[in-house]
């Protein structure tokens, strides 16, 4: 969480000490103008970093790094998924009846992880187009269908008969827990 101490209404500090209590594991840095040493210790009492403004971009991306790397793996175990075994943190998914490993282009990793983060969950087009592509969805735009079906080819058994991705007609897709 990268949290700003001037916010409206709470303060980042307020919000930045709910967010640990409920989520103690979730790293904070703290990003403000506020450079006194009082705001400065506040602020890591409970917080992982703390930034002052002005920033380097690059400082910021290499404190989130560290974070990041301290933090570790959301989910360090794999994740089984029928036929297959899913390392998330390494970016690999593995058939696991013949131990290899199946490759997938950047926007069909993009989709399949996207719906795995959404474990059971029954994603829209849009939601899916908007996050992978980062634009707006444009109704009748079969783009995302197509890499849905070469997905499909590349992980499930039988892609006519999809165990993993399914489709949630007139609605969108999702990845079956």
């Amino acid at each position: 969480v990268i949290l700003d101490v001037m916010l409206p209404g709470l303060d980042g500090f307020t919000v930045g000490q709910r967010v640990k209590k409920i989520f103690p594991d979730i790293p904070i840095l703290m990003l403000s103008a506020r450079t006194s040493i009082d705001d400065k210790l506040q602020g890591l009492g409970f917080a992982d970093d703390y930034l002052t403004k002005p920033f380097h971009p690059d400082e910021l991306a290499a404190r989130i790094g560290v974070l990041l790397r301290r933090a570790g793996s959301v989910s360090s175990s794999p994740l089984t998924l029928r036929h297959l075994t899913v390392y998330e943190e390494e970016n690999r998914i593995v058939q696991a009846e013949s131990g290899e490993e199946i490759p997938l282009t950047g926007k069909q990793f993009q989709i399949f992880f996207y719906l795995l983060r959404h474990l059971g969950q029954i994603m829209t087009k849009e939601q899916i187009y908007e996050a992978v592509w980062g634009e707006p969805y444009m109704e009748g735009d079969k783009t995302l269908m197509v890499h849905i079906r070469y997905l499909r080819e590349k992980l499930e058994k039988d892609p006519g008969a999809p165990e993993i991705i399914e489709t949630v007609r007139g609605i969108g897709y999702r990845v079956k827990a």
